[in-house]
């Protein structure tokens, strides 16, 4: 299939959500662009509302919504930052929602998304979820797929627009890839902007969705291991491999070790929290940086983690 969402329709979901998500913070990184040889600038989306970009796809999707459609709920499927966002948006605009987890969802993504005002059902793995979503659905409740809706993918794109305008003239950006909705959107809004930048996507070793889904040339089912739960997605789609492609100069994989090593990077040098799912950017654009331009963008998309996670990671992989 050809990519779907294009530049207007972010622009149009930026005036939905605007003034209902955070403007969230670019700026460049002293110690990273000492240490990169080249201007590098980070975007803080983990101080986002709900602790990640989600939030941007989930008000942009919910603005849409019937009165109807609200009264009769939504279901949306993740172990992480959806869940999260959806809750704490669905209670927001009055709606019920019922999130349906992996049970090997960390218990702090569950607290973070009953505490938000999520209903959480524990199903054996993620792709049992998602069959379990359609069921609900079939029921009458609306399904929020978290990577593979226009309109979530609209949402997520408001943070390229964001990024261009506090950050100008960038030659490369790295963004995390899990189901890919993320990447495409934010891919999209730059690459509309201006098509001569260059975007990374970064996934860990373990959660390599769309790199095997590119290697297939279709989306194929993997069974994640990767720390990074939140881009442990258990498949792309064509909408999301058709972006990919599109747009992505490059699939940086990197190890679990280098994510959790720039976690405590970014939290010493930035006093800032965020999780591996963002940090694994950090570990990209080092591995591949005699390959880059002179002003660099790296988007650290989520602060979802529990200092104990953290603590724990850095006994293992000695960091």
């Amino acid at each position: 299939m050809i990519f779907d969402v294009g530049l207007d329709q972010i622009r149009a979901a930026g005036a939905r959500v605007a003034g209902k998500v955070r403007v969230t913070p670019s700026y460049p990184s002293e110690a990273l662009s000492r240490r990169l040889g080249r201007e590098v600038w980070l975007k803080l989306e983990a101080l986002q509302d709900a602790g990640s970009f989600k939030v941007r796809g989930c008000v942009n999707k919910m603005s849409t919504l019937t009165p109807d459609e609200l009264k009769r709920g939504v279901v949306t499927v993740s172990g992480g930052n959806t869940a999260i966002a959806v809750a704490k948006t669905a209670t927001a605009f009055g709606a019920s929602s019922l999130v349906l987890m992996p049970k090997a969802t960390p218990r702090f993504n569950i607290a973070l998304t009953e505490a938000n005002g999520g209903v959480v059902e524990l199903c054996d793995d993620a792709a049992t979820a998602f069959a379990v979503a359609e069921t609900h659905a079939a029921r009458g409740r609306i399904n929020i797929h978290a990577y593979d809706d226009p309109l979530m993918i609209a949402g997520h794109g408001t943070l390229g627009l964001e990024m261009a305008a506090q950050a100008p003239g960038l030659t490369d950006v790295f963004v995390s890839i899990g189901g890919g909705g993320f990447a495409a959107g934010v891919a999209a809004a730059l690459k509309g902007l201006d098509p001569r930048i260059r975007i990374w996507g970064v996934e860990t070793v373990g959660a390599t969705t769309m790199t095997e889904a590119i290697a297939a040339g279709q989306p194929v089912p993997i069974r994640p291991t990767s720390i990074a739960k939140t881009l442990g997605a258990p498949f792309a789609t064509e909408r999301t491999l058709a972006a990919a492609k599109a747009f992505l100069e490059d699939i940086v994989v990197v190890e679990d070790r280098d994510a959790v090593a720039e976690l405590v990077g970014v939290l010493q040098d930035e006093r800032v929290l965020v999780e591996p799912a963002a940090a694994c950017v950090v570990a990209a654009a080092a591995k591949v940086a005699d390959r880059l331009g002179p002003r660099v963008g790296l988007v650290l998309c989520g602060s979802n983690v529990a200092l104990g996670d953290v603590a724990a990671w850095r006994d293992q992989f000695g960091v």
